[in-house]
């Protein structure tokens, strides 16, 4: 006759085991460097509610050529960083397709190596800039604002922003052409969202590019090359070294 003995032992010994695990990531957690404790602490501040296929933890690994070395310098996003990349993705498109005039699709959001890049363009029927000017319309200075009001949610990200022009088009005066013209509708937009919600430390550049990057090259004058271009990074970059001293 088989022996019955109590299970409560087993109960016991898995209390046991979960206490000894969860003892085991606190000492783990306070041995590593602050990336990953902000990287932690991001983790419980937002839980979503699932982790993408792309996502492989809160710590990068090999696999993803997300280590730098053992101090936790990371060269590319961390599962978290990128959850919160793809959030922020769903929260603007809800937001911005809320807008019962935006029937132009002014806006395009795509996840890139670099991050969230987002397009604002400009159209024919729902103009984002004024004409020949770098100040924007009210439509223009909705979607900037809205833009910034989500954004500045995630202060962990830096944001860049680039200014783009059509070819073709005379100089509107005097030493003041497309150089002038995108560089100075970028920086107008710095301006809006910065007095909107956008933390001063988050913008990083300012760029303008004039006519050099059309993204419609069968149509160089189409009205989309007026477009402003902002890059949610969330790839740490590391400081410059100041380049050694010439031998004299």
């Amino acid at each position: 006759m088989a022996h019955k003995g109590g299970g409560s032992w087993k109960v016991a010994y898995a209390d046991f085991v979960t206490a000894m695990m969860a003892l085991f990531l606190v000492l783990w957690i306070t041995a590593q460097d602050a990336k990953v404790k902000e990287a932690v602490e991001r983790a419980f501040r937002n839980p979503f509610s699932s982790v993408t296929k792309d996502s492989v933890g809160i710590l990068p690994s090999k696999d993803t050529q997300a280590v730098k070395s053992q101090t936790g310098n990371f060269d590319s996003a961390s599962a978290v960083e990128l959850t919160m990349l793809r959030r922020l993705n769903q929260d603007l498109m809800k937001t911005l397709q809320s807008n019962p005039e935006d029937q132009e699709n002014n806006v395009r959001l795509d996840l890139t190596p670099e991050g969230l890049r987002i397009n604002v363009f400009d159209s024919g029927h729902k103009a984002i800039f004024e004409p020949d000017s770098e100040q924007f319309t009210d439509y223009g200075k909705w979607i900037f604002s809205t833009l910034a009001w989500e954004i500045s949610r995630y202060a962990s990200f830096n944001i860049e922003l680039e200014g783009h022009t059509e070819r073709g088009r005379p100089p509107l005066r005097e030493n003041y052409g497309n150089w002038e013209l995108s560089s100075g509708r970028a920086n107008c937009a710095r301006r809006l969202m910065q007095s909107d919600g956008l933390g001063s430390n988050q913008v990083t550049q300012v760029r303008g590019f004039a006519d050099h990057r059309l993204h419609k090259l069968s149509n160089p004058l189409d009205p989309s090359h007026r477009r402003i271009s902002l890059i949610e990074q969330y790839i740490a970059k590391s400081e410059e070294r100041a380049p050694p001293h010439p031998s004299l």
